[in-house]
């Protein structure tokens, strides 16, 4: 078997089986495919495509390329992936929601780049708290709390790590069957016995329609089960942000809102929603109705405010961080109001020119290199259909110098847009569920 040999194979459209689909994944791995060869590999892909079973096939010999975890755990090994939005912190809400139901939850996350914020992100504004642990801490941690949110090892799924280095210099991210692969190889990598996925669809999302939301969404369950890992998907509106804030340590504070009863509001809908569905398909709940009833609970109560403490101080954060929660979140020392230029009903929000607006701030990055101001942000964003007079704040941007605060006051005022009329009916948050 040789490159040369499978990618004039790929280039032809005939189908690569799995062993030469393996092939290709540890040839990636261990670097004997060149980047040359990998660009092909991805181009011929994102040209011709994969059928189904071609796609599975990829999945799995991408997750093999690198450590596949085992458990032995008394409870169901569950995870959950959003594919990123705006004020999206919906991971530390649900893991430990989870973990207080029974599950555990050995998330392995990623870090943000472009518009949308990344969870590892937001859980490094807690200060002490490391995300990068060995295996065997990792382990430790999901025993000790039921959760642990962590960035990936360098050998889970390393055919994945460089092939997506290669797809974003050969314009090949956008590839249906090598997201798919991309997104459930890490996942499934995990060693997980149940999966759910939030797509999102919006001004907010990667996915801007809702046609290439379906499809994505289809892509993923049809893989994930045919791969053996039982997954459920839900599309979500993206048209304004999750939470009303953007930014680290902001949506930490929202969480911790959530956590101890006294946020409600999309937020808390979503996480309910994404919990409910996941404990039934797991086993853990008679139904969905049910399931959604027992993560509310754990949010109501207090249970997931307390695993989620429990993970925190294991992680190397504040053993008291649920009780103390803002004498430890950074401040920004810049405050200021975003006011509004006119009157009138909130008919539009760009999420996509919201989480661009907190990257200037210095609170996210347009390369990997970039360093991370975690106090920076948007806070109090109005939401769609909000009247708003003349000089109202429509939100409030927390900065580090005020000319940072200027430039963001300009594009929070830009990506809000007011109308004389109300707008049409808000989608609702939850706008499909793909078995």
């Amino acid at each position: 078997m040789s490159a040369r040999m499978l990618l004039a194979q790929l280039r032809r459209g005939a189908p690569l089986d799995g062993e030469e689909l393996t092939w290709l994944a540890q040839g990636l791995a261990d670097g004997a495919i060149s980047d040359a060869q990998a660009g092909a590999f991805a181009m011929g892909i994102c040209l011709r495509g994969l059928s189904a079973e071609g796609r599975v096939a990829l999945t799995l010999a991408m997750r093999d390329s690198g450590k596949v975890l085992k458990w032995d755990l008394d409870g169901p090994v569950l995870d959950k992936h959003s594919t990123g939005g705006v004020g999206d912190c919906v991971s530390l809400i649900l893991a430990p929601a989870l973990a207080a139901c029974g599950a555990y939850v050995p998330m392995i996350s990623g870090r943000g780049l472009g518009h949308t914020g990344g969870t590892l992100d937001k859980l490094d504004a807690i200060p002490g708290v490391s995300t990068q642990l060995d295996e065997a801490r990792f382990r430790a941690v999901v025993a000790q709390a039921g959760c642990a949110i962590v960035g990936a090892s360098a050998d889970i799924a390393p055919a994945d790590k460089r092939l997506y280095a290669v797809r974003d210099v050969t314009s090949t991210v956008d590839s249906l069957d090598l997201i798919t692969a991309s997104i459930l190889s890490k996942k499934l990598a995990g060693g997980l016995d149940g999966l759910i996925l939030d797509v999102k669809v919006g001004s907010g999302a990667f996915m801007k329609d809702m046609e290439a939301a379906r499809d994505l969404a289809g892509s993923l369950v049809q893989t994930a089960n045919a791969a053996g890992c039982k997954t459920m998907a839900m599309i979500s509106d993206m048209n304004q942000p999750l939470a009303p804030c953007l930014g680290n340590a902001l949506e930490v504070a929202e969480v911790m809102r959530v956590l101890s009863g006294e946020a409600i509001g999309p937020l808390v809908e979503i996480s309910v929603a994404l919990g409910g569905a996941l404990l039934a398909n797991a086993g853990l709940a008679a139904n969905i109705k049910a399931g959604e009833e027992a993560i509310d609970a754990t949010l109501r109560d207090g249970r997931a405010a307390q695993r989620f403490g429990k993970m925190i101080a294991a992680m190397g954060g504040p053993v008291r961080f649920v009780e103390n929660w803002a004498r430890f979140l950074p401040e920004a020392t810049v405050i200021r109001a975003v006011h509004a230029r006119g009157s009138g009903y909130v008919h539009a929000i760009n999420g996509e020119a919201l989480g661009m607006a907190v990257v200037t701030l210095g609170g996210g990055r347009t390369v990997e290199s970039d360093l991370i101001d975690p106090a920076v942000g948007i806070a109090q964003v109005v939401r769609l259909g909000d009247r708003i007079a003349r000089g109202q704040p429509l939100a409030l941007i927390h900065a580090a110098r005020p000319d940072a605060a200027d430039r963001a006051v300009a594009q929070v005022q830009a990506a809000i847009e007011l109308a004389d009329t109300p707008p049409p009916k808000t989608p609702e948050l939850i706008r499909e569920r793909i078995i």
